[in-house]
């Protein structure tokens, strides 16, 4: 298994966030958010979930990887699981 989290440094609403990747499927992604966090499906975003600082560590003492962002992004992008955003004109 290899889910990654960033540190938690992202702002956003008041919040500082992660993100949760794994460079082996979106489907461990997946169950392992379901499993271990309780996060509902809908809050996908296309490559990763944005984890709130609160679930930082829980997710850590799931299993989680605890990783820099930089590393994060290189490992989703070796993987072929990084999805750009899309650019609405």
């Amino acid at each position: 298994m290899a889910v990654l989290i960033d540190t938690p440094v992202w702002p956003w609403r008041g919040r500082l966030w992660s993100h949760l990747v794994s460079d082996v499927s979106y489907d461990e992604l997946h169950a392992f958010v379901a499993k271990e966090l309780g996060i509902p499906r809908r809050a996908f975003q296309g490559d990763h979930y944005d984890i709130p600082e609160d679930l930082y560590d829980i997710a850590v003492a799931a299993g989680a990887h605890a990783v820099g962002a930089r590393e994060l992004l290189s490992r989703l992008r070796a993987a072929g699981l990084r999805r750009r955003k899309r650019h609405v004109p």
